[in-house]
């Protein structure tokens, strides 16, 4: 294989566990290479440091498969890596039929996320070095999943960052594109070819459960930017009285009422609106909620965006914790990974402060069990998510 050799003057993230190597980390290339050859790092001494799958027109030029000087890259190595995968999850979530099943380089496969539905599986491919083993790794995921179908959702801009086009379509066998699977003991309809990313948001499952303790047979819930209603509908679960969904996408909301049927659920209110502005209008009149829980799209695609997205935070999370009766709880999201968690909190701070109100921390969490993450990549701690126990200062 080719050699990629380091500069001195580098931060040692891979020596830390980063799984990215950049352009502006690489001093020469020794070897010919083709776009999503695998290729052996070492550092500028000659030591090596790790294999990896290369791509001279990315950013990103080499993704790191292993620090394994005795693994190698076969077959054999990707299909271990997915059946490890799947394993973690049996131990992390024992029993779970639908989860994120691969989480690409917090699973050691970068570039690669597999989401199963039951027994459907939905892939996404993002990096080209990945792109090249699509054999393999349709071998792995017969073997250790032996799914009734495999459908791509390569439909994402960033393959044309690597070089590839956008498609999507079945991989492997047929089945029907809505998919009724369960979490916490919720049934949801999952639209597959046309739903967001792979068509459901994994990563809450835990902050989902979490809402248990806040619910009682008199508790009412607004649930603002629902979707397709997860939140709302483990209130509903656990014995909320009422639940007010809210959703600017008319789609996402006619999704939710089809979820709410699916789980036997009349004692909800349906809002197809603009989230801020139904926030700021029901502060006008006056209305409140037990529990108010905001859990928005990304804000800040980029570190440029992050002023901006914080004041749209702000204001969200401002309204949002008038609304909350005194004694109430409020729940709150970003998954934005440009706000880190130190902005985000202290966004909360600034919009408790000027809606007169004291806040009591009683959970605060990222991503779920099928969503680890490596400690040296801060790219993956993108979720943030917070309820607090709201007091009024008046």
């Amino acid at each position: 294989m080719a050699k990629v050799i380091l500069k001195r003057e580098r931060k040692k993230r891979l020596e830390q566990g980063h799984p990215w190597i950049f352009q502006s980390e690489v001093d020469r290339i020794e070897g010919d290479v083709a776009p999503g050859d695998f290729v052996d790092v070492y550092n500028h001494q000659g030591y090596w440091l790790a294999k990896g799958y290369i791509n001279p027109a990315s950013q990103i030029i080499v993704r790191v498969l292993t620090q394994n000087p005795n693994d190698e890259l076969d077959e054999h190595f990707f299909i271990d890596r997915i059946r490890r995968a799947w394993t973690y999850r049996e131990r992390m979530i024992p029993g779970v039929r639908s989860c994120r099943a691969v989480y690409g380089e917090a699973d050691f496969l970068p570039g690669l996320i597999v989401d199963k539905y039951e027994d459907v599986l939905v892939v996404q491919i993002l990096a080209l070095g990945m792109e090249r083993r699509k054999d393999w790794i349709l071998r792995g995921l017969l073997d250790v999943f032996a799914p009734r179908a495999i459908y791509l959702r390569n439909d994402v801009s960033v393959r044309e960052l690597e070089g590839l086009k956008q498609e999507k379509g079945f991989w492997y066998g047929e089945a029907e594109t809505e998919i009724e699977i369960e979490e916490n003991g919720v049934k949801y309809i999952v639209d597959i070819e046309n739903g967001q990313k792979t068509g459901f948001f994994f990563d809450q499952r835990q902050n989902r459960a979490a809402l248990r303790p806040l619910i009682g047979p008199e508790t009412t819930v607004l649930d603002c930017f629902t979707h397709t209603g997860s939140f709302m509908l483990n209130a509903c679960l656990y014995g909320a009285k009422h639940a007010t969904a809210v959703d600017i996408s008319e789609h996402a909301i006619e999704t939710a009422k089809r979820n709410a049927a699916l789980n036997g659920f009349t004692n909800i209110e349906f809002v197809v609106a603009n989230a801020f502005d139904y926030l700021r209008e029901s502060v006008r009149a006056g209305k409140q909620w037990d529990v108010v829980i905001i859990d928005p799209p990304a804000f800040a695609k980029s570190a440029h965006a992050v002023p901006k997205a914080l004041r749209g935070y702000k204001d969200i999370n401002l309204n949002g914790l008038k609304l909350v009766k005194d004694g109430g709880f409020f729940v709150t999201s970003s998954c934005s990974y440009h706000v880190r968690p130190h902005l985000f909190q202290e966004m909360i701070a600034d919009a408790a402060f000027d809606a007169k109100k004291v806040l009591r921390q009683v959970y605060w969490n990222g991503a779920g069990y099928d969503h680890p993450k490596l400690l040296a990549a801060e790219e993956g701690d993108y979720l943030k998510f917070a309820i607090y126990e709201v007091h009024s200062r008046r």
